[in-house]
């Protein structure tokens, strides 16, 4: 932990309120309050050029005449007047300065200039920035609410083990009083703002290094500093802590499509998922299950998570008891929904809970409505929790949870309470049982208000990944992207398509044979017919152009197919240049896969599979991961296309070669690990898959701009 930022952001001595107002119903009236009304006991200098005091404490007319040393700096002026703030603090040597005032980067091109240039002087001023428009931070440990959020004008809990970094301020108050109505509790709450400095990233690392946390909750638009947060998610598992993610953007198709078919697949949200998976953070699908998951994550720590060996191929088991069939229904029909299985007890457990005269039968709901007592519920529980034929146990309470709460919820607490449990036990109320979720978050137990929150939260936990551990290139691997990089030393821009299938015959994935044709008379001599295609980089997509034609069997076919193809190329583009032919013989096989790389500028280096073909993208059915990967997650990404199902030996269907088929994947994915990266996307498109060999026939390869 870097102390002193530490210090400065949530232990601060003194903390001036530039801006501070004396009219108690303004907005910059708030923090000096809150501090005050919540017990914060450091010093208050407010800052008020028209004021000698506020709210019976003294104030001053600029940072200059304060008396003592300010530790943390709110700022609350008209953004145009935010630099000569800036310029203050660094007289006053203040180390850290959250910016309330807006008008910077959310307001257009003017605004993200006068940002960049305040985050360049503050680096001169040894100055770290909060912000700009940023609605402040809530420190629970210590009462101290920095912040202009009206929820602070209510009741601030004790505090709890859970932090908040959010990119939206409004959320702080949401995320704190919807955890209130349901007695959950915060350690510290942070909005970045428009992140000229302090990002997500960063504050995550200090809070996952805080010994009052044990899970960090994230409210996300987007990811500016993607490395860092990543890092930050490695240090929380190695410390037995979790990190939770709530994305905004689940139906974004992304701000532009890159040029190959493999950012249209694999979209913006996908690599986001890609990104969160393979970084061990927890992704939650609603607002509410981030609002209540925190408890389900802290009591199973982060040994309990599942490795990437363990993966997708067998689906979790929740064994659901329940006082309610109408509720429990719900809840096992949302789990299926997310591919989750309602555990049915096996005939030994049914046994054992015969010997108790608790009478079950081999059912997905465990239905003690008529037969409850709190012994049996408690043994029924505990048996479970013991049971080696599910992965969680889901208790469903109904209307007892609100009026008797003896009957499900106290053998709950007190079966959860025995021992520390090698599987998740959670709840979910079908009342509105405020006292019931209360003593079960005082007891550190997850408790849920909706079945699909519930059953969100259940998929998160189960499907939760240890972080992958990048695998290391072998000196063959490495000889290759060596040569590889030397064949791209002078290349620029897209790389036509003979460039990009020497591109990936130099990573050692199998590509068609292939002639090249300079100049007419135009003949070929491959056995069999052959396909034909136009070299030139500005036809990426040669399909939509006409500068394709296959099934060619002789020279007279050929010729034609030339004039017919340049023609339609110089419709399409007329100013495209047009560097040869290239022959190719044709391939056929089981099935044609897409196979793509792409270097995100916001999450780094990304491999996709898919259903290949020139309906690839509209089918969407694909694998993200981020890149490089190994050769079982090459066989999990191949697993989880369900497009390739019949390869996979689907009904008896022949399988394909899928081993050939994860070493390309691996293959393309080492572009990764190239020296400066300079490959933005790689596009392989089809491939052809056979019975004993996988085929590149079609390439893509776009290098960074400058490269």
């Amino acid at each position: 932990m870097d102390q002193a930022l530490w210090s400065a952001l949530f232990e601060p001595q003194a903390v001036a309120l530039v801006g501070a107002s004396g009219e108690a119903g303004k907005n910059t009236a708030r923090p000096h309050q809150f501090m005050r009304r919540h017990g914060w006991t450091g010093r208050i200098a407010p800052i008020n050029r028209n004021r000698g005091e506020i709210f019976g404490e003294p104030a001053w007319p600029d940072l200059d005449a304060v008396p003592f040393p300010i530790d943390h700096a709110f700022v609350m002026v008209p953004g145009n007047q935010v630099s000569e703030v800036l310029e203050a603090c660094g007289r006053k040597r203040v180390p850290v300065v959250t910016i309330y005032s807006d008008g910077f980067a959310e307001s257009g091109d003017e605004g993200a200039r006068a940002q960049q240039a305040l985050a360049a002087r503050a680096r001169e001023l040894g100055i770290r920035l909060l912000g700009p428009n940023c609605i402040g931070l809530i420190d629970v440990v210590r009462r101290m609410p920095l912040t202009v959020n009206a929820t602070l004008a209510g009741e601030l809990l004790p505090a709890g083990r859970t932090a908040v970094v959010s990119q939206s301020g409004s959320m702080l108050g949401t995320l704190l009083s919807r955890g209130q109505a349901r007695g959950l509790r915060y350690s510290r709450m942070v909005s970045v703002g428009n992140e000229a400095d302090l990002g997500v990233g960063e504050l995550t690392e200090l809070l996952v290094a805080d010994p009052q946390t044990d899970v960090v909750l994230l409210f996300l638009e987007t990811l500016r500093d993607a490395p860092r947060l990543a890092a930050a998610a490695r240090a929380a598992n190695a410390s037995g802590k979790a990190i939770v993610a709530y994305k905004l953007g689940r139906s974004a198709l992304g701000a532009e499509l890159a040029v190959s078919h493999t950012g249209a697949i694999a979209g913006e949200d996908a690599a986001y998922d890609a990104f969160f998976e393979a970084h061990g953070i927890v992704r939650v699908e609603m607002i509410e299950t981030l609002i209540e998951i925190a408890p389900l994550l802290a009591r199973s720590a982060v040994r309990h998570a599942r490795s990437e060996s363990s993966s997708r191929r067998l689906p979790p088991r929740v064994a659901v008891v329940s006082t309610t069939g109408g509720g429990a229904a719900m809840i096992v029909d949302r789990l299926g929904l997310l591919g989750i299985d309602a555990a049915i007890p096996t005939e030994s457990f049914i046994a054992a809970m015969a010997a108790q005269d608790i009478r079950l039968r081999a059912a997905p709901v465990i239905d003690l409505t008529l037969a409850a007592t709190p012994k049996k519920y408690a043994a029924v529980l505990r048996g479970l929790l013991e049971a080696d034929f599910c992965d969680a146990v889901l208790a469903v309470v109904g209307s007892s949870a609100q009026f008797q709460p003896t009957l499900a919820v106290e053998p709950i607490v007190a079966v959860a309470g025995e021992r520390d449990w090698d599987k998740p036990l959670v709840s979910f109320l079908a009342p509105q049982a405020d006292a019931s979720l209360a003593l079960l978050a005082e007891r550190g137990i997850a408790a849920f208000r909706t079945p699909e929150a519930c059953a969100d939260a259940l998929a998160a936990r189960l499907c939760w990944l240890r972080p992958t551990v990048p695998s290391q290139p072998t000196p063959e691997e490495q000889a290759r992207l060596r040569r590889a990089g030397d064949h791209l030393a002078r290349a620029h821009g897209v790389l036509d398509e003979l460039r990009s299938l020497d591109v990936f015959d130099t990573l050692g994935v199998p590509t068609v044979a292939r002639r090249v044709l300079r100049e007419a008379p135009w003949r070929h001599d491959l056995e069999g017919s052959v396909a034909v295609k136009l070299i030139s980089s500005d036809l990426p997509h040669k399909t939509e152009a006409g500068a394709v034609s296959l099934g060619i069997r002789n020279s007279a076919e050929l010729d034609q197919a030339v004039a017919r193809m340049r023609a339609s190329a110089l419709r399409y583009q007329p100013d495209a240049r047009i560097d040869g032919i290239l022959v190719q013989p044709m391939v056929s096989g089981l099935a044609e896969v897409l196979i793509g790389y792409r270097d995100d500028p916001a999450l780094g280096p990304l491999v996709t599979l898919g259903v290949g073909g020139q309906l690839a993208e509209v089918y969407k059915d694909a694998a993200t991961r981020v890149a490089p990967v190994d050769r079982a997650q090459g066989h999990d990404m191949i697993s989880a296309v369900r497009g390739l199902a019949p390869i996979r030996g689907w009904r008896g269907l022949p399988k394909g070669d899928l081993d050939g088929l994860a070493d390309a994947i691996v293959a393309l994915s080492r572009l990764a690990l190239m020296e400066a990266r300079p490959i933005a996307e790689a596009e392989i498109n089809p491939m052809i898959v056979s019975r004993d060999r996988v085929t590149a026939v079609d390439g893509l390869v776009v290098l960074k701009s400058g490269d």
